[in-house]
């Protein structure tokens, strides 16, 4: 079939729940993807009989997380254990007064982007320039927002925060897994790159790297970068969307996976961070699930060098980081299994978006309708729960509804959706 009712660009979180929708409405969708699998930045790899997750791994702010009630409805097993992102094992190379220290610098920096935020919206501006913790606070703002200080807005920081719960949990087989499954059945066109899509005609023309395609109604959910660099040719009524795509870039976040010789001397799923006081540094979890691994995650700066080193020197540089806190003689009893390189990937280029500074409003220039039969979706579209799959979900969800029922404004209704989201 070359002609459908609506074409999803981009088998993601938020591609698979749109596409869901709709199939489950009776409508004809297909799926074009330009990689050779479903889930985007939700990838689970088997490694060593081992699920691991590459990108997304953990349900977070649970509570009001649609993959929870997606995962349990398709009987996958959920570990609700919590994480331990903040605990030094055995206070290894930082001191339980300098974990103290830190986590101080760590909630007064936040509470002066609350109280104090800058003209500028730039979160850099509010760093003591002499301040003892800075290294520390750009290692966390790395990791949760993929990106350093100076490229992140405050408002949007805290648009993220003040919806986010501490209550994260873990999909067993792997986030990507479950992700991937949502689609069973959905019809796909794998390997396929949309590079166009013209609205002059009563129905969309989509051409695509395999042929043209026609269709009443499309939803775009591919990354911000992607939209960004132009690979997809949009009608000129759309370059204020891609302009706002510009403005919510994609940052950097990577892990990397070692196997364990000689796990039973390493807590479950205990957590370490490499240095707390270097500009360059990762954090590490110890046997997540009890399994023999550990899971290295970096971002903003760090990945953006590791990830240009390459594989071999990224597990160098962690590995002299878990030697230093473990003692020379774990080198031997660490083997690089696994790595993601997000930035190196030419169909996403990069982790997860966050806002320049003074740029929070894009993501609702992003989302705004152009054209009656197409929506943009994806986590980047979230006004709060952006940087994850379920806020990728819930664009998808609301993305199909507003196509479904133009009467309808479905994006307003996010918070609704998030309370009973759609099975």
């Amino acid at each position: 079939m070359s002609d459908w009712d609506f074409v999803i660009v981009g088998g993601g979180a938020a591609g698979v729940a749109a596409a869901r929708r709709v199939a489950d409405a009776k409508r004809s969708v297909l799926i074009v993807e330009a990689s050779t699998r479903l889930g985007g930045r939700a990838h689970t790899v088997v490694r060593s009989g081992l699920p691991l997750d590459l990108g997304c791994g953990w349900l977070h702010s649970a509570q009001h997380n649609p993959w929870a009630r997606v995962a349990e409805q398709a009987g996958f097993t959920i570990d609700r254990d919590l994480p331990r992102w903040m605990d030094q094992w055995r206070d290894l190379g930082f001191s339980r007064e300098e974990q103290r220290e830190a986590a101080h610098a760590f909630h007064a920096f936040e509470q002066r982007m609350r109280d104090a935020p800058p003209p500028s919206d730039r979160a850099g501006d509010l760093i003591d320039p002499g301040g003892k913790w800075n290294a520390y606070l750009e290692t966390l703002s790395g990791v949760i927002n993929g990106a350093g200080l100076d490229r992140l807005s405050v408002a949007d920081y805290l648009a993220y925060m003040d919806a986010a719960t501490d209550t994260d949990w873990r999909v067993t087989d792997g986030y990507g897994t479950l992700v991937a499954a949502h689609a069973a059945g959905l019809p796909t066109a794998m390997g396929t790159r949309v590079t166009s899509i013209d609205t002059d005609g009563k129905r969309l023309s989509i051409e695509t790297s395999r042929g043209r395609l026609t269709a009443g109604h499309a939803i775009i959910t591919v990354s911000t970068n992607v939209l960004a660099s132009g690979a997809i040719g949009l009608p000129k009524a759309f370059a204020d969307i891609q302009h706002a795509s510009s403005r919510l870039p994609l940052g950097d976040a990577d892990k990397l996976f070692f196997e364990v010789e000689d796990p039973e001397l390493l807590p479950s799923d205990g957590h370490l961070m490499g240095n707390p006081r270097a500009a360059h540094t990762g954090t590490y979890t110890l046997r997540p699930f009890g399994r023999p691994i550990i899971e290295c995650m970096v971002g903003g700066e760090t990945a953006r060098t590791l990830c240009a080193a390459g594989f071999n020197d990224a597990a160098a540089f962690a590995i002299d980081e878990l030697a230093d806190l473990l003692g020379n003689d774990w080198r031997r009893r660490l083997k690089l299994i696994t790595a993601s390189a997000w930035a190196r990937h030419s169909f996403v280029q990069g982790a997860y978006s966050h806002a320049l500074p003074g740029c929070h409003g894009a993501r609702r220039q992003l989302s705004a309708p152009v054209d009656p039969r197409i929506r943009m979706a994806g986590e980047a579209c979230h006004d709060t729960d952006f940087s994850t799959a379920h806020g990728a979900y819930e664009t998808g969800i609301a993305a199909a509804e507003a196509l479904l029922d133009p009467t309808q404004d479905a994006l307003s209704r996010l918070p609704t959706l998030r309370r009973h989201p759609p099975a």
